[in-house]
């Protein structure tokens, strides 16, 4: 129900307006009725009416008086003009003061009517639209913290296009005093170890608990702004009036977060501290410089303030890095010692440490490593899966933060790959030693038989399978033959009449003489003795 004041000097005319209409189911409320303006003035603050219907003609005050206050003051209020001057100038006058409507005496209840249902509908409608922006800024409001977030990501990336950045700053609540400012990255350090300590959801809680003492840290201190990226790394700016003091305080401040997280949370961060923008606008060179910084944890270790300054000076000593160990890590994998293997990956990384190349570089040369281990499996034909995890080794090392875990983890790697190796190397070296004997036990009793034979059969160097069948069978060539063709002479004797030379030309022995010997040799006794004994 909206409410509506009436305000003319003529009695009747009043009175008749506010008794004459069913106001109801018009959808208003008569609150007052005034016979001049300077009444309806003095009643606003307290009535707060929707809809003012006033004559223009009154004593004290007159109706665009009225008009013209209540457009200063109350701009809300909806005003119907009433008069019987049927005057071009006031309808002008009224027009500027931005008057609803503007109806002549005499006028019909009907004419009022429309009038007031076309007020109504108005008043519906700005309602309506009232209440959206209502819920909108309820849904800023709500959303602010994302809104800040995303201003302040764009900020420390260069992606904001802002022209007043104070302005945007004063909207969101940032509060960044002073003309210098700083951007400091933080990371967590390992977070496989959380990821197996935790589950996946609290460990996103770890990581804006990080974020979350930063900001209790900063706002402490009252030096900046805290906020998280899309990679869940921490990202703080620090502001001050002066550089130097500024560089003092953020070592001060960045020292007491790291100390912090280490002391509440039970595990480490790195923390990458870019150089000093003397502009807003620039402070995204600054954040750049903080990541890079940040990067370099690649080559000194967990746990650490790395600052883009210190870099610059220790950049000027690394050396060019030398592929000459890289090419002979895969050879050693065939046939060195894990100790020679270790120490060839020890090397590997120790130059890359030394070459400070950027960590994407790095990256490159472990993988062209691993390719190389990979086609050198190709040509000895290994194809099983080597390694524990599901993932390609190839992105696998994406997941490691240091080149102390890179080293470690080559060294596994190799491992599994050497042990691969030796496997595939002795189920061959098994296999042709059984093809030998099935060789072997199917023509022993062929007089040619000789050791080049089955190396030809088996298409191998007869070094080579002198010593793959002494390992598979404990015996050499000829040893393992006489045991073959002895045994079978003892069947012969206990279940045949054959005599001995037969016996003899039956497993492969021309000479009777020699089988003899042969046989005494390895049964103690003649061929004559031992069919006796049986």
């Amino acid at each position: 129900m909206y409410k509506i004041i009436i305000a003319d000097d003529e009695d009747n005319v009043r009175e008749g307006i506010r008794d004459s209409l069913n106001w109801d189911e018009l959808g208003f409320e008569v609150v007052g009725d005034f016979e001049n303006g300077r009444d309806v003035l003095q009643s606003l603050e307290e009535l707060q009416p929707d809809v003012v219907l006033t004559d223009i003609n009154m004593p004290l005050m007159d109706g665009l008086e009225v008009s013209r206050y209540l457009y200063e003051h109350y701009p809300q209020t909806k005003i119907i003009i009433l008069t019987g001057y049927d005057d071009f100038e006031y309808a002008q006058q009224a027009v500027k003061l931005k008057v609803h409507d503007y109806i002549l005496k005499p006028n019909t209840a009907d004419e009022l009517c429309q009038i007031l249902s076309k007020v109504k509908s108005d008043l519906d409608n700005e309602n309506r639209k009232l209440e959206d922006l209502s819920k909108l800024k309820q849904q800023l409001r709500e959303s602010l913290p994302l809104v800040r977030e995303r201003f302040l990501n764009q900020l420390v990336t260069g992606d904001l296009r802002e022209s007043k950045l104070e302005d945007k700053l004063a909207y969101l609540d940032i509060d960044l005093l002073g003309s210098h400012y700083l951007v400091a990255v933080i990371d967590v350090d390992d977070h496989g170890e959380l990821q197996r300590f935790y589950p996946e959801s609290e460990s996103e809680l770890l990581y804006f608990a990080v974020c979350n003492i930063s900001g209790e840290i900063i706002a402490r201190k009252k030096k900046g702004v805290v906020f998280q990226n899309n990679n869940e790394k921490t990202i703080v700016i620090l502001s001050g009036e002066n550089m130097e003091t500024l560089r003092e305080e953020a070592v001060q401040i960045l020292e007491e977060i790291n100390r912090s997280v280490r002391e509440y949370l039970k595990f480490t961060v790195s923390i990458g501290v870019g150089d000093i923008s003397a502009s807003l606008k620039k402070i995204h060179h600054s954040h750049k410089r903080a990541s890079f910084a940040l990067d370099y944890r690649f080559f000194l270790g967990k746990n650490r303030i790395i600052h883009f300054g210190d870099l610059e000076v220790g950049l000027g000593e690394s050396v060019p890095y030398d592929k000459h160990w890289e090419r002979k890590l895969a050879p050693t994998l065939k046939s060195g010692t894990q100790q020679e293997i270790e120490w060839i990956v020890e090397k590997i990384i120790e130059n890359l440490k030394e070459s400070y190349l950027p960590m994407d570089r790095c990256y490159i040369h472990i993988q062209q490593i691993i390719v190389s281990i990979l086609d050198f499996l190709d040509e000895l034909e290994i194809r099983e899966t080597l390694h524990s995890s599901a993932s390609s080794p190839l992105t696998e090392i994406y997941g490691l933060k240091t080149l102390e875990e890179v080293e470690d983890w080559l060294k596994n790697y190799c491992l599994h790959i050497t042990s691969a190796i030796l496997e595939t190397r002795n189920n061959f070296c098994k296999m042709q030693a059984l093809k030998a004997e099935e060789y072997i036990k199917v023509n022993y009793a062929d007089t040619k038989i000789s050791m080049d034979m089955v190396c030809k059969y088996l298409v191998l160097s007869t070094s080579y399978f002198s010593l793959i069948f002494k390992n598979h069978t404990g015996e050499t060539f000829i040893g393992y033959l006489t045991r073959i063709r002895v045994e079978k002479a003892k069947e012969l004797l206990k279940c045949t009449d054959l005599k001995t030379y037969e016996i003899a030309n039956r497993i492969g022995y021309i000479d009777p003489h020699y089988f003899n010997l042969i046989f005494k040799k390895a049964t103690g006794m003649t061929p004559t003795v031992f069919r006796k004994m049986m």
